[in-house]
């Protein structure tokens, strides 16, 4: 700080910097598609449809002294990382060496704060990461369920793309989303089964397929869902 600067223009100066950095959000392009198949998402619309999307379904909570404020401030916060750690495939098996990308970026860009603010934002991120407390889990449950649901309204979208079967969503998305908001998970669950009815999610990998990084979404102008049935 210099001699002209004054406590509080420097903290200001400090939380600019981070607005400007966050910026880069913007340009960090996910896996999955728009539902008009028209492009990929990017990880600063994700995570804005993911807080709209807590405030409309936060009744579906199993807690109902959820704290939805602390709720948005995670999921608005939870992908930053991904401006230095980039997006990582989810059903990839490089999670470990994942979490270590996004923990040094999280040292990184929360730390471009007030310590007061870096401190109490990476509190919020490593809460999220935990998913231990309900809101916590809350969040988790939403930020699986969108590219779930997404997935499912597009006849398979990625998981297509990528050769995701019903294992993988059964093994590393329904845990979450079942212990966050259950009722999400029974909806997804009717969807998913619409699909293997439809032979569009094979139920296990056959040892011939391989997961592709191929940009095409060959089903991404569907807009459907099916009845929910009886």
């Amino acid at each position: 700080m210099s001699g002209t600067e004054t406590p509080a223009a420097n903290r200001l100066e400090q939380q600019l910097r981070f607005l400007r950095e966050i910026d880069k959000l913007k340009a960090i392009v996910r896996r999955n598609w728009l539902l008009d198949g028209s492009r990929r998402e990017n990880a600063a619309e994700h995570s804005w449809h993911l807080a709209v999307a807590a405030m409309v379904l936060a009744e579906l909570a199993p807690n109902p002294s959820l704290d939805l404020g602390r709720v948005l401030r995670m999921l608005l916060i939870h992908d930053i990382v991904e401006i230095d750690a980039g997006d990582h495939f989810y059903y990839n098996d490089n999670a470990q060496e994942q979490h270590e990308q996004e923990k040094l970026a999280a040292q990184r860009l929360f730390g471009l704060l007030p310590p007061d603010q870096a401190q109490a934002f990476r509190a919020l991120w490593e809460e999220f990461e935990d998913g231990r407390t309900p809101e916590a889990a809350f969040a988790r449950a939403l930020d699986r369920f969108q590219p779930l649901y997404a997935n499912c309204l597009l006849d398979g979208g990625t998981w297509r793309e990528f050769g995701v079967t019903r294992a993988d969503i059964e093994t590393r998305s329904a845990p979450l989303v079942q212990r966050g908001a259950p009722a999400l998970w029974e909806h997804c669950r009717r969807l998913l089964d619409d699909l293997s009815a439809r032979g569009l999610l094979p139920a296990e990998r056959s040892s011939q397929a391989s997961r592709t990084s191929e940009p095409h979404c060959p089903t991404c102008s569907v807009e459907r869902e099916p009845s929910p049935g009886p």
